[in-house]
Formats: C-alpha cells, sequence, structure tokens
C-alpha cells in the first residue's frame, strides 16, 4: 500500500512561483532559500497541507489549504532592514498522496512523517515554524525536539480548547495529553481557553497535571489583562528551560478556521502574543495550525494573518539570539 502522506521538499522554480517581481523591491521570496541551499539558516518553514485531524476531532476541513495561502503572502513581503530573509529556508510542505490507496489514513502516519522530516533541520540547529494543517501536528514537532534536545519542553497555547482530550485515538484535540503521556511537556499554559466549550475530561486533566489557564471571559471583563498575563507566562517558562509557542487560529475573532469564532482575540493581539513570547532564547518553535479557508476571500485573510505571524516570529527572536 502506498504512503497516504508525502514529504515534497522546496525547489528554486516552487519559490520563484510564489514570489511577484518589482522593479526598484526585494521580496522575502528573492533572499529565502530552499533545500539545495540550507547554509547559514537559522529559521526552517514547514507547511502540512492536511485536514485528517480536525476531521477527526469534528472540525470543519479547509486545514490543507493554509499553508498555499500563506506562502505568497509571505514571500512578497518587503526584505528589507527589519527581515531580508537570507537566513529562512522553506523546506517544502508535507500533504496528501492523491495516488494512494489509502482513503482513510491515521493521524499516527502522519505524526511519523512530520517527526522524520523535522528531525534533519533540529539536528542542524533551526528553528522551525509549522503553519498549515491540524492542532495534531503539535504532537510530532513536540516529539522531534524532544529527540534532538533530550529533554521535555513548556508549551504555551493561545486557543479555545485545551486539546487534553482522551487518548483513544489520535485527533487534533489530543497532543497535549499525549504530551503529557510521553513526558515530553513539563509545564503547559493556555491563553484564553473558552469555559463553554471545554468538556469535564479536559478540565480535569488540566487540574490534575497543574496546567495554568486563563479564561477568555475574564479578558472580556478586566479581570485579566492579555499583556501581563502574556509576560508573566514568558517570565515563568523561560525560568523552566526551553519552551514552545502554540497558536490556534481557532483563537482569533472571525478567522476561517477549523473550529470558527465570532467572539476570540483580535489578530493584533495574537500577533502581539507571538512577538512578546518569541524574544527569548529559550523559545523553540512556533506553531500556527487550524487555519481553514474556503474560499478566495477566506484564502487572502487566512494567507495574510499566516504572513504577519511568521514574520513577527522571526524578527523577534532574531533579537534574542
Amino acid at each position: 500500500m502506498t504512503k497516504p502522506f508525502l514529504y515534497t521538499p522546496s525547489t528554486v522554480e516552487f519559490i520563484q512561483a510564489n514570489t511577484i517581481l518589482r522593479s526598484g523591491e526585494i521580496r522575502l521570496g528573492q533572499q529565502v532559500k530552499e533545500m539545495s541551499k540550507q547554509e547559514g539558516c537559522k529559521y526552517v518553514i514547514l507547511g502540512i497541507e492536511e485536514s485528517v485531524g480536525p476531521r477527526l476531532n469534528s472540525g470543519l476541513p479547509g486545514a490543507e489549504k493554509a499553508f498555499s495561502a500563506f506562502l505568497p503572502r509571505f514571500l512578497n513581503m518587503q526584505s528589507n532592514r527589519f527581515l531580508n530573509g537570507n537566513n529562512i529556508l522553506i523546506a517544502g510542505s508535507i500533504h496528501m498522496n492523491e495516488t494512494s490507496s489509502n482513503q482513510d489514513p491515521s493521524v499516527e502516519e502522519l505524526d511519523e512523517l512530520v517527526e522524520e522530516t523535522l528531525n534533519p533541520f533540529l539536528s542542524k540547529g533551526m528553528i522551525p515554524l509549522v503553519i498549515g494543517g491540524g492542532h495534531n501536528n503539535a504532537l510530532p514537532i513536540l516529539r522531534a525536539i524532544h529527540q534532538s534536545t533530550g529533554s521535555s519542553l513548556g508549551v504555551i497555547n493561545m486557543d479555545p480548547h485545551g486539546d487534553c482530550r482522551a487518548t483513544d485515538l489520535r485527533h487534533s484535540g489530543n497532543s497535549f495529553s499525549f504530551g503529557f503521556e510521553e513526558k515530553i511537556i513539563h509545564y503547559y499554559s493556555i491563553i484564553g481557553l473558552h469555559p463553554q466549550y471545554n468538556n469535564s475530561f479536559i478540565l480535569d486533566f488540566l487540574h490534575r497535571k497543574e496546567c495554568e489557564f486563563s479564561l477568555f471571559d475574564d479578558y472580556l471583563v478586566g479581570k485579566r489583562d492579555l499583556l501581563t498575563d502574556v509576560y508573566s507566562e514568558k517570565s515563568h517558562l523561560e525560568s523552566l528551560g526551553n519552551y514552545g509557542i502554540e497558536l490556534d487560529l481557532d483563537a482569533i475573532t472571525g478567522m476561517p478556521s477549523s473550529a470558527f469564532t465570532p467572539s476570540g482575540f483580535s489578530l493584533n493581539e495574537s500577533r502581539m502574543f507571538v512577538k512578546t513570547l518569541a524574544n527569548s532564547e529559550n523559545c523553540s518553535y512556533l506553531h500556527l495550525p487550524e487555519g481553514a479557508p474556503a474560499n478566495e476571500n477566506e484564502e487572502k485573510i487566512v494567507g495574510k494573518a499566516l504572513a504577519y505571524l511568521a514574520w513577527d516570529f522571526i524578527h523577534e527572536h532574531q533579537k534574542s539570539r
């Protein structure tokens, strides 16, 4: 049986096809590296084009389209003194194998390929940005970093959902419960949990594992301040060692995503979250899952939002190194 998922490395032609040239300007797409030229790269961007995990978790399809929406918006940003792109590797993407006879692939098969794909970049000391797909891909990212460093990580997640569901079936809603089971997470914090959409199992799990979380509703009525909470969590995460940033696009108001919400953080608040946390040498990765555009206009929204967030992460992270 053929494999249900494939990794396609980037090429010069692939990057050029997504970059529009303009006289007198230099775009990021003219500066970033493709797979045959990795020397000097500090950051690696990997796309994941699947919605298997979200659909198994009763989410909407469309997460397979987020990376293709992101890439041209990112590559056509300006290369300038703020970010020039010459230390960024575009790795390519993991996607469904259209020739596979397996019409019902498991998330475990995807987990294996994501981890396998990330390992060579991590061994070279690159910081990964993983864009697209479902939140199921947090687990293989954590596994790969754990394998590379030999230590567990802290995780901070801006998300309406705890994603700590039972571990009977792999899907987008249980990456972090698996992470605790496998002892590759030593601390987990959630910013903006929606009490309306987390069941008793999740809340009990968070309590048992002594996870920190803030409720989105408390920001609405002024009981908490977002910037204060993010700085506080950053300080705590740094005291514990290395950590990763998870930003589920479900957290952003009106963002086309696998679990769309009309009530959430603004894109600017989400950018602040990423900018603040990325400015640390302890920050090990950025994961931007669950964007799910369904039409051309939504592709513009998701693509440009992801491009801003990726730019924010690299721009701020560079300051810490």
